[in-house]
């Protein structure tokens, strides 16, 4: 029986580079890294090399007629979400690809992701000053994301003696939106642990470090190419560009802590899925971050379920009678006397209906009133004083919206992590796009060692679908609140959610 073919579309990802007969890196990982993470891959090639796993015997570049034809046949009938830029040892050709970016990048609205191949990992070098003067004058300046080694960042900012930083700013200064400094030629970048591989993600106005432990194998072959390409398979894919670097160092990790022999030198990597597994992903440090991570919350027992939203103690009044169990209270306005005498009424009701009430935002009147718990937004979670949330033993829910925000939750521990908005919300101001259900999916499995509330435009019509992503409860506003008989529709996705949640044991 033949499959089903597929309904929708992949997104398309150009690799332009260069072959490599080994296959473990160049064109040909490039390709499976595409695959692996969801997209359709084609490619551009620049020159043909002749390596196996010791050594680079040799190459010859294409003509720059069939390299521009390569170009301008792909670009008619597949224009790509992203672009990843490799090995391309041709300064001729190097100097007609940057060309060709400036009269068609912005038209097209591609990312391009370059990782500045100058040397292999077996010590051939491809470096001729004429290539580094067409890297800095033309090419830097249509790169979103430049991925260099230590050796080429000091190659490229002619500059060896400046610290990494100092060097990454220099070619932001040249015109490349962002570079990801990658910290494997060094035993860490900025540190003393030995143990870990660090790099930093630097754009014009941030700065910070991914970390992961150094995995010690031989059968790294081809980690620059591979990291390039899950990077632009996910900015392919719809991510940000900070969350698409996370995704290709947990991608890269993943195939590096499956890698395996092919000949007598450095092995290949095994090219999996989508990551998921929270090993796999770095933990992040922004330069003037000073969480404490030994924080410690309290936790949450009994399963989340379901979660309404209210924004008064007239709503919770209403609702107390149905028996909710979890309940967080949103006062979004600027009397602070009342906002205080709500909660106070709030807690007090709580506590005769031993509900678990969570407080949003206003922490210190959660902490004074004695509230279950508190909950944070991503701004409030940058000014409030957690220590002060643990230590009176406050339950904390942290929202998150992307893979960036997501670790950083998951660094400093809470009681559970919100994840949204998954579908489009009339609530409230959102200031990113709806995540949608394959988001979910992938954050709720990389949370689950913490509680997860899926929130954001969930209705009964998108419940079942929203439960089946393996979320520990499922948060609603508008779906009970605009609702002409709010305590039915209550009632109703309160016997739902626990339903789906009896079946799950």
């Amino acid at each position: 029986m033949m499959p089903e073919p597929l309904t929708e579309t992949k997104p398309i990802v150009w690799t332009i580079a260069s072959s490599d007969s080994g296959g473990g890196a160049g064109i040909q990982a490039d390709l499976l890294t595409f695959n692996a993470l969801g997209c359709h891959g084609c490619s551009i090639i620049a020159a043909v090399t002749a390596q196996n796993s010791t050594e680079v015997v040799g190459y010859e570049s294409v003509s720059p007629a069939l390299f521009i034809t390569q170009l301008n046949c792909l670009l008619q009938d597949m224009p790509p979400k992203a672009i990843k830029i490799g090995l391309i040892p041709d300064a001729e050709l190097l100097a007609k690809l940057a060309l060709w970016l400036a009269q068609h990048k912005a038209e097209y609205q591609f990312v391009v992701i370059a990782d500045p191949v100058l040397s292999s990992s077996t010590g051939y070098n491809f470096v001729r000053q004429s290539t580094l003067q067409i890297w800095r004058q033309q090419l830097l300046p249509q790169v979103d994301l430049l991925t260099p080694n230590l050796p080429e960042l000091a190659l490229l900012s002619n500059s060896p003696q400046q610290s990494n930083d100092l060097q990454a700013g220099q070619l932001l200064q040249l015109g490349c939106q962002a570079v990801l400094l990658k910290g494997g030629h060094n035993e860490t970048v900025d540190s003393k642990d030995a143990d870990n591989v660090t790099d930093l993600l630097a754009t014009a106005d941030s700065r910070f470090r991914l970390q992961q432990p150094r995995l010690s194998t031989i059968h790294n072959h081809g980690t620059g190419c591979v990291l390039s390409s899950a990077i632009a398979a996910a900015c392919a894919n719809g991510y940000a560009l900070a969350d698409s670097t996370i995704i290709g160092r947990a991608y890269l990790q993943q195939a590096l802590s499956c890698s395996y022999a092919t000949g007598k030198g450095a092995g290949s990597l095994q090219h999996h899925g989508w990551p998921v597994t929270p090993g796999y992903f770095p933990q992040l440090q922004q330069a003037a971050e000073t969480t404490d991570r030994s924080l410690s919350f309290a936790g949450i027992t009994a399963p989340i379920g379901f979660y309404p939203v209210i924004d008064s103690v007239q709503w919770l009044k209403r609702l107390l009678p149905l028996e909710p169990d979890v309940i967080q209270l949103r006062i979004k306005h600027d009397n602070s006397e009342e906002i205080e005498q709500q909660i106070a009424e709030a807690v007090l009701l709580s506590r005769d209906y031993k509900l678990r009430l969570f407080i949003n935002d206003h922490w210190q009147l959660a902490i004074k009133y004695g509230a279950y718990g508190v909950h944070l937004g991503q701004e409030d979670l940058a000014q409030a004083d957690l220590a002060a949330i643990a230590a009176a033993g406050l339950r904390l829910g942290v929202s998150t919206h992307s893979y960036t925000e997501l670790l950083r939750a998951r660094q400093i521990k809470p009681s559970y992590i919100a994840l949204g908005h998954i579908f489009a919300t009339q609530t409230k101001q959102m200031p990113s796009q709806p995540q949608g259900l394959t988001r979910l999916k992938r954050y709720a499995a990389l949370c689950h060692d913490i509680p997860t509330v899926a929130i954001g435009g969930i209705n009964a019509e998108r419940l079942d679908a929203v439960l089946s992503c393996g979320v520990a409860g499922v948060a609603v506003v508008s779906a009970i609140t605009a609702q002409q008989q709010p305590e039915q529709a209550f009632l109703a996705l309160k016997q739902r959610v626990e339903q789906h949640y009896v079946h799950q044991i």
